[in-house]
């Protein structure tokens, strides 16, 4: 069962996004929050696998609020559900922790498929965001492209892997690609997350880009 918290301050939102829930077999909705200050509590007293996380909110914003259940329950995933596709907002969510990020057009099965991935450690990111993500990145970054020196612990293995993490690809796609096992990837995933200091897919993805590892790799 995949326990879930929403975020949202319009009530339509919510409560348009229980009934599409609530039809789907293996997900709960256990609490509705209506600003980021409620999703922060709701998390610490429910424990969520998931929460779905609007932006612009009163009190605290969604992406305060993520920052501070990524720093405080880091176990909790949360997914980005917004109208908003600013580049700013895009690259400020997913600094704060966000797993992911969907726009509120995002078609049905398409999120129930995303809230599942990212409980499941994988990352989804809107295709109509996604170039705008990367391009803050690739504006953002602190070190040259193509940087030898970031990660340069990782085996010649572990380096194609997150080479195909930071274009988005899931631990199955990957397993494909590489001709291995999906328990071998999820191996060589904790491994690299473990040497780059990190906790998620979003994260390895985003320093990757930042250091220009994935134009490095071709």
């Amino acid at each position: 069962m995949i326990r879930i918290v929403l975020c949202d301050d319009q009530d339509i939102v919510t409560e348009g996004m229980q009934v599409i829930l609530s039809t789907v077999r293996g997900f709960e909705v256990i609490g509705v929050a209506h600003d980021g200050a409620e999703a922060v509590d709701l998390v610490a007293e429910l424990n969520p696998d998931l929460v779905l996380m609007d932006l612009r909110m009163p009190i605290m914003n969604g992406i305060q609020a993520t920052r501070e259940i990524h720093r405080t329950y880091p176990a909790v995933k949360v997914l980005v559900l917004t109208t908003y596709d600013d580049d700013v907002w895009v690259f400020d969510a997913i600094r704060a922790g966000a797993a992911g990020y969907l726009l509120k057009d995002t078609p049905r099965e398409q999120l129930i498929a995303a809230i599942r991935g990212t409980v499941s450690g994988d990352t989804h990111v809107d295709p109509q965001v996604a170039g705008k993500l990367f391009g803050q990145i690739a504006r953002s970054a602190s070190g040259p492209m193509g940087d030898t020196t970031f990660g340069e612990d990782l085996s010649d293995r572990e380096r194609e892997v997150l080479k195909l993490i930071a274009k988005g690809l899931s631990n199955a796609d990957i397993a494909d690609a590489l001709y291995l096992s999906k328990g071998t990837v999820q191996n060589y995933v904790s491994s690299i997350f473990m040497k780059l200091e990190v906790t998620d897919r979003t994260q390895a993805a985003v320093l990757a880009l930042k250091h220009g590892l994935g134009q490095a790799w071709g």
